[in-house]
């Protein structure tokens, strides 16, 4: 099999991938939450997000995955989407007539348009909750350098990061992003409370967890967890989750305490 970049500078053209095989306007009508991926690796996807539960989730279209080349819209015989860095410096920069003429080429139905970068706001549980609330998103996967500033500020993109460290591209960060606002989707899941209860949901880390067997190479589950007093459970609960997070990420702390009544 020819390789992505091989067969384009054949002159071969890939279509969108849509893997929920719904591709018309009307699936806007349907409530159901869209993920549109722009990605020069089309191959990458479903990956992660067709397996388990946020797979079977797909299946049955609780939500669904369009997935589409950015070089479809690359210029020339060779399907060119980058060129080198005004200025100079390092590496390429994906071209902003090409990343506009993808964008362009996808409805938006209301959705946000995110392009995945290292300098972009950090992705926080907030920001998954609303993304979980809304229609859906439309991520752009970049490669290379960067992507042209002109068509972020054309296209009003939101920039977003899922850490300070760096990647080779933004399909991996875009199938972070999708896993964490598709888990939230009613039904995909299937317990509320297992996601009203974990970290961030109330400003802490979560608890530790426990389960059978019930003493481990010396180290038994906690007595308080054994005993069925579920306001003492819940209060040993509460007090570990406020150490963790004092512990280990004193800037939720902080917030954390400042919202305290």
């Amino acid at each position: 099999m020819l390789s992505s970049e091989k067969r384009f500078a054949k002159g071969e053209r890939n279509g969108p991938v849509d893997h929920s095989e719904r591709r018309t306007p009307r699936a806007w009508a349907s409530g159901r939450w869209q993920a549109s991926v722009l990605t020069l690796f089309p191959e990458m996807f479903p990956g992660p997000l067709g397996v388990s539960l946020l797979g079977k989730a797909l299946e049955k279209k609780l939500w669904s995955l369009e997935v589409r080349d950015i070089r479809e819209h690359g210029l020339g015989k060779h399907r060119t989407v980058d060129d080198t860095p005004a200025g100079g410096g390092p590496g390429m920069v994906m071209r902003a007539d090409v990343a506009a003429a993808a964008i362009d080429a996808v409805e938006r139905a209301g959705r946000p348009l995110i392009y995945l970068s290292p300098r972009g706001k950090p992705l926080d549980q907030a920001r998954v909750r609303d993304l979980a609330a809304g229609p859906g998103a439309i991520l752009l996967c970049g490669r290379f350098e960067g992507l042209d500033q002109r068509v972020i500020e054309a296209r009003a993109i939101e920039e977003i990061s899922i850490g300070d460290f760096v990647l080779a591209g933004g399909e991996i960060a875009a199938m972070a992003l999708i896993e964490a606002a598709v888990r939230l989707i009613p039904g995909v899941l299937g317990d509320h409370a297992s996601t009203a209860e974990e970290s961030f949901a109330a400003g802490l880390l979560e608890y530790p967890h426990f389960t059978r067997p019930q003493n481990f190479e010396g180290l038994p589950i906690p007595e308080v967890l054994t005993q069925g007093n579920h306001s003492e459970i819940a209060k040993y609960r509460q007090a570990q989750a406020e150490t963790l997070t004092r512990q280990r990420r004193p800037d939720l702390w902080t917030l954390y305490e400042k919202k305290k009544p």
